[in-house]
């Protein structure tokens, strides 16, 4: 049987993600590691890159042209 399966590394265990259907206990199984990048939001590389006064500027513009929603208006 060949099966892929997501696992959590910790503590020195692998800690499948999802159960081990079809194995019996106990089981000799040949385990390859591929490390898996985690996801990050597109916006993520934005974070930071503006000036504070730059950014403060920006915000009042916003601040003065749009118009405030209340919270209960909804």
């Amino acid at each position: 049987m060949r099966k892929t399966v997501e696992a959590i590394y910790e503590n020195g265990l692998l800690r499948p993600l999802e159960p081990l259907e079809g194995l019996s206990e106990p089981c000799k199984v040949r385990v390859t590691i591929e490390t898996v990048e985690p996801s990050v939001h597109p916006l993520a590389k934005c974070v930071g890159i503006l000036p504070d006064e730059d950014a403060s500027e920006m915000r009042r513009i916003v601040e003065e042209e749009f118009e405030r929603v209340e919270e209960n208006a909804w």
